[in-house]
């Protein structure tokens, strides 16, 4: 292969920015009045990112705040905090790519293969049967069907969505209907036991 296309990447060849020198995670997490498009959720300890060079869509990573370079110099609530965003991105995830399978980790130290060793974080990927193919293999590219403002624009609302759910919030409408669906049928099956 002597060419392969890809425009996507000229913002980031042309977007070199010296000034932008500092932890990539401390600068989207402070930028709130004009947020970082590749923010998908604020929590009060922790964001959740994509992931701007993706193993594959939806590659997601959870963030605390707080720059550090190790859990154990969290506090409980942020690693709680973790945990559980941890789990509403599953939940998003596969609601949304329906993936077979998910990879949680942590890569703590450039040894441990840490691209941001100073600010700790946890990748959440989603995976499917056979998605290693002969481009990841033979020519170390990645193919990732679908641009990241995309993925962003498509997981924002359901982790809005798991989020109200949590706190006890409305179901949503969907739920609703097919709870209302049911309810005759329930009711007419109570009466034929009577």
């Amino acid at each position: 292969m002597q060419r392969l296309f890809s425009p996507w990447r000229l913002e980031y060849v042309s977007s070199h920015n010296p000034r932008g020198k500092g932890c990539v995670f401390c600068r989207a997490a402070r930028r709130r009045s004009n947020p970082d498009p590749l923010v998908v959720h604020r929590g009060g300890h922790n964001f959740v990112i994509l992931n701007k060079y993706p193993y594959s869509n939806g590659h997601l990573m959870i963030v605390p705040y707080a720059h550090l370079d190790t859990p154990a110099a969290s506090t409980a609530d942020s690693l709680s905090e973790m945990m559980l965003l941890a789990v509403r991105c599953e939940t998003a995830l596969r609601r949304l790519y329906r993936p077979t399978g998910i990879n949680l980790g942590m890569n703590l130290g450039r040894s441990a293969g840490a691209g941001i060793a100073g600010h700790y974080h946890l990748h959440v990927v989603p995976r499917w049967d056979g998605d290693t193919n002969f481009m990841t293999v033979v020519h170390e590219t990645r193919v990732i069907p679908e641009s990241l403002r995309t993925t962003s624009r498509r997981l924002r609302p359901l982790l809005a969505e798991s989020k109200r759910a949590a706190a006890g919030g409305p179901a949503p409408a969907r739920r609703r209907v097919r709870a209302r669906r049911v309810r005759p049928a329930v009711r007419a099956a109570r009466r034929s036991v009577r």
